[in-house]
């Protein structure tokens, strides 16, 4: 019974040492970059005439969670390390494991720990900071910078089925795109064309305008043509499917974003790889807090002469080593031949085994 009361007290201390730990380093760090934010923005935001309601409520107070969730698996790794490494040197690591408790349950709480951080990360990556990234966004596009312009080239799209769409130019501060074909196929082959010079949205009555355009119906070897200077016409898209990026991912839910890839693959979008890698990113993206707190638990649980010094400079060249692996599989995943599901669980597979040895060769 005093066996498992002095277990449960070790249990406590070390959940509260890990947890308490991470808040305070997170909440530091999170107070830093908004001292720096506000003084790169602070032009922008007098400029613009931000009120400072807006400022505070709407941009800022919705700008930490995301910046939690980023740094989340680092000052993890830095939190493991920092108090871990200080118990090794006060030696009552040493006392822990003579005591007869055995290091794999000495881990327990770790575990525990990583997996109450990594189920937060998930809901903040999935539910929360994409409601949150809505507002900061609009906050964004209207005190801070100008929503993209420009013009975007080439865009193919599948409406549905045997419907297919190319507009060859597009200018997304007008919604209006330059020749435009839209194409209908069945199994006998193409049976309906319609091109226009310029397709423009009309916002009022929430509809395109096709200016110079000609429809070719064909039957077998009969065809008619069919011209006019002006068509309004509904089309099964928007202008904002035509100005999707990943930037829209981010104020998904992870049901929506399912949803939304099924449709972009169904149209044939040319960045979808861009929203697969997000869609499992928030998935890897938190197991990593657990990966991570292994190899800092292995690292740092044995006295060294160096101190925490040594370990927390060893700690951090991993952890970097770690975001930098994954920005590069993710990158090869986009742009190469990599699925994006191999691509975002690479990392942590590779740094899964590299803590699974260094646990063995942990002092026990």
């Amino acid at each position: 019974m005093k066996q498992r009361d002095a277990l449960k007290t070790l249990d406590q201390y070390i959940i509260r040492k890990f947890l308490g730990t991470f808040f305070y380093a997170i909440s530091l760090i999170i107070v830093i970059v908004i001292i720096f934010d506000f003084s790169e923005k602070v032009d922008d935001f007098i400029d613009h005439q931000a009120p400072l309601k807006a400022i505070l409520f709407d941009y800022y107070l919705n700008f930490i969670p995301y910046f939690v969730n980023l740094f989340s698996p680092l000052f993890t790794f830095i939190a493991v390390i920092f108090f871990t490494a200080k118990m090794a040197t006060h030696t009552e690591i040493v006392a822990i494991l003579s005591s007869g408790i055995s290091f794999n349950r000495f881990l327990r709480p770790y575990l525990i720990s990583s997996l109450i951080l990594a189920i937060l990360s998930f809901g903040l990556a999935n539910f929360l900071i994409p409601y949150t990234n809505v507002k900061m966004l609009n906050f964004e596009n209207r005190y801070v910078k100008n929503p993209k312009q420009g013009t975007s080239i080439d865009m193919h799209m599948q409406l549905s089925p045997g419907v297919f769409v190319y507009i060859e130019g597009y200018n997304k501060r007008e919604d209006a795109g330059y020749r435009f074909t839209l194409e209908k196929i069945n199994e006998s082959g193409l049976y309906y064309k319609l091109t226009a010079e310029v397709i423009k949205w009309n916002k009022e009555k929430s509809n395109w305008e096709l200016n110079t355009y000609h429809i070719r119906h064909i039957d077998g070897l009969h065809e008619t043509l069919t011209r006019g200077a002006k068509l309004d016409t509904m089309l099964n898209f928007t202008p904002a499917d035509i100005k999707v990026s990943v930037e829209n991912a981010k104020t998904m839910k992870f049901r929506q974003l399912r949803r939304f890839i099924e449709q972009e693959k169904m149209r044939g979008t040319e960045n979808v790889l861009e929203f697969e890698v997000e869609k499992h990113k928030r998935i890897a993206f938190p197991f990593a807090t657990i990966v991570l707190t292994f190899i800092g638990v292995s690292l740092s649980s044995r006295k060294v002469r160096g101190g925490i010094g040594l370990h927390l400079g060893s700690g951090i060249a991993i952890s970097f080593a770690f975001i930098l692996f994954m920005q590069v599989s993710t990158t090869f995943a986009i742009y190469g031949n990599l699925s994006p599901l191999v691509a975002s669980w690479i990392p942590n597979l590779l740094f899964g085994l590299l803590g699974i040895y260094l646990i063995r060769r942990a002092p026990k």
